[in-house]
């Protein structure tokens, strides 16, 4: 699993679809998920701290969770078909012991999460289908940089660190 923070909302160009777009800590990996207008809303209006005088869904849930002694713990979007995501929401009570998992749609998830102020995970499955390259030149950069220090790695080098090793836990 790796860890996702909202980047934030961006609009399909062609369609005029909200995106959520999610980087990794290091803004080299971008997911783009394709999401409602009303979702949209909803995560614009917890990253923009804008205030609702009545509790929205994403609010209630939580609300609900808290009333139940759930706490959420994290989001997963640990599926995709056919360009359609898929993720849980994974909940747990103290007291029972006990983690829930609940099926959810990635934005609400998201949404939820961002209230909830816990991690977004995605999966391996998710990374292989989802992720596209942000900092192309940095990644190739470090590709060039490996290649270049093990071209001039030695077996007797292995040797020396691990006589090394040996030697400093005696």
């Amino acid at each position: 699993m790796l860890e996702m923070k909202v980047m934030g909302i961006a609009l399909d160009t062609r369609t005029g679809s909200p995106i959520v777009v999610l980087n990794d800590e290091q803004n080299r990996k971008a997911l783009p998920i394709w999401i409602g207008s009303a979702e949209a809303s909803a995560i614009i209006r917890k990253i923009e701290n804008i205030p609702s005088s009545r509790p929205m869904t994403h609010d209630l849930f939580i609300d609900i969770a808290d009333k139940s002694e759930f706490k959420i713990t994290r989001v997963e979007i640990n599926d995709v078909d056919d360009q359609t995501y898929f993720s849980s929401i994974f909940m747990y009570n103290d007291k029972l012991n006990k983690e829930i998992e609940i099926d959810s749609r990635p934005s609400d998830a998201i949404a939820i999460a961002l209230r909830a102020d816990v991690p977004i995970f995605i999966s391996e499955s998710v990374m292989a289908v989802g992720l596209v390259s942000v900092d192309t030149e940095k990644d190739e950069q470090e590709a060039l940089e490996f290649k270049n220090f093990i071209q001039d790695i030695k077996p007797s080098d292995f040797e020396k660190l691990l006589k090394k090793n040996f030697e400093s836990d005696q």
